[in-house]
């Protein structure tokens, strides 16, 4: 999957509203959870199965191998011929994919509920009988490998990101990208995907959901009939590198071909769960969204159309995630305008908000959109189960859902200065800054003839 797209989609998920009094769980004696929840306006389910592994858990020297073993999911089991699964489920009517993040790797089908045995049946055949077969894992880690070049090599922007998660963290595996880094690639063996697997891919590491027209009860019958055999299997825990409190500035500077220079600054923030005081991401949050919260924010209002330094700006924070996260702005100065100039201003902003209460206005411009992406988000029942899946696998209680607008709606002017102060220092910041080069024809990579794996 794109996973710009993915982590576009991993911002808006938890805005969305879930009704707690229609869930209904339960746990298998081999330890896969379960969790359901009814949405009987069509007769549609969506299907999840998420693993508790993702680029987190990968030391060095592997990094990428969880989205490596993504691909290979789809490439054969010890019933299904390589993309069987796929056109299984697209002869049913459904639709399917998959993707992997920091935290998890998740697998989803989208159908007819009477299908839903179909889902169960593939699902629990791939858990733990993939083939793994080293001529199919030849052929996709080059597909793997041509697409981190399509979607990282040969964008700035995104080696500007790749430099920046490097810089910014210095020990904890956040530093690595999740498509791994291109030496790990072209050293990966297949004998690495089959421990992997085997370590990983056990149903006490799983959580499977189930959102749309069902009934809890009959899922979880279902559910017994196809996972209820598997063996549970041992699991090997990564141990996972503390990152050190930051204590300076990063500066770190990438010269690449490029059209225009950018800078992205980022610092150091907690996430649900993990904060020192339960209010603080909800306040990050919205101090998020008093900067870049549409149209009537400040860098938009001041920065882009007040001061004409900025072509482009936007800031983002995701509060769930099994490690720390960042509250970060990127962004691209305007025709005339240095990164400099436009750097000062951003650090302006932050400055003003650290001094100055946001206004009634916007607190209220804020609040407002997270209850109109609330009411918006219950339309899906793919992003409920989103919404369930995220929490669970990052070790968060799914029934935070509920509470999401509520503890929003209580954030004040107060809590939002409070966390600008608190994090968003100078000696907690990294900064980025892209340095665009010419570009030289004669040195760019010749077009690849194959066809790049889109998952």
């Amino acid at each position: 999957m794109n996973h710009t797209l993915f982590a576009a989609l991993a911002v808006l998920v938890f805005t969305a509203g879930c009704t707690g009094s229609t869930v209904k769980e339960t746990q298998l004696a081999n330890g896969l959870r379960v969790i359901v929840k009814g949405d009987h306006r069509s007769p549609v389910v969506v299907s999840q199965i998420w693993y508790r592994i993702g680029a987190i858990d990968e030391p060095d020297g592997i990094t990428g191998i969880s989205h490596v073993l993504e691909h290979m999911m789809f490439k054969g089991t010890e019933r299904l011929k390589p993309n069987e699964f796929s056109r299984i489920i697209a002869a049913n009517g459904g639709r399917e994919n998959a993707f992997t993040g920091r935290d998890y790797t998740a697998y989803f089908q989208q159908l007819e509920r009477s299908r839903l045995p179909i889902a169960f049946e593939l699902e629990a055949e791939r858990m733990r009988n993939l083939t793994l077969d080293a001529a199919e894992f030849a052929k996709e880690i080059n597909v793997v490998m041509e697409e981190r070049r399509l979607r990282v090599e040969d964008k700035p922007e995104s080696q500007l990101r790749e430099r920046f998660m490097a810089t910014a963290y210095q020990k904890h595996p956040y530093r690595h990208p999740i498509i791994g880094w291109m030496p790990d690639l072209e050293k990966m063996t297949i004998d690495d995907l089959r421990d992997w697997y085997g370590r990983w891919y056990t149903p006490k590491n799983a959580t499977l959901v189930v959102v749309g027209d069902v009934q809890a009860k009959e899922v979880f019958a279902l559910a017994e009939k196809h996972f209820g055999s598997i063996k549970d299997g041992p699991i090997r825990p990564t141990t996972i590198a503390a990152e050190p409190p930051q204590t300076e500035e990063r500066r770190t500077r990438l010269s690449v071909p490029a059209e225009v220079p950018s800078i992205m600054i980022g610092y150091h923030t907690p996430v649900i769960g993990k904060a020192d005081k339960d209010w603080q991401p909800y306040a990050l949050s919205v101090l998020n969204g008093i900067l870049d919260g549409g149209n009537s924010a400040r860098f938009e209002t001041e920065l882009v159309r007040g001061q004409k330094l900025a072509a482009s700006i936007h800031a983002e924070y995701d509060m769930i995630a099994r490690g720390t996260s960042q509250f970060m702005i990127y962004a691209t100065p305007a025709p005339g305008r240095s990164v400099a100039e436009l750097e000062a201003a951003i650090v302006a902003q932050i400055e003003r908000i650290q001094r100055e209460l946001a206004s009634e206005e916007e607190l209220k411009r804020v609040k407002a959109q997270v209850v109109a992406r609330d009411v918006f988000q219950r339309d899906s029942v793919f992003y409920q189960a989103m919404q369930i899946g995220m929490l669970a696998t990052t070790g968060l209680d799914w029934r935070l859902i509920e509470k999401n607008v509520e503890r929003t709606n209580a954030v004040t002017a107060e809590q939002v200065r409070q966390v600008a102060k608190a994090y968003l220092q100078p000696s907690n910041r990294t900064v980025a800054l892209l340095d665009p080069q010419p570009s030289d024809s004669r040195k760019r990579r010749p077009a690849s003839g194959g066809n790049v794996h889109a998952r």
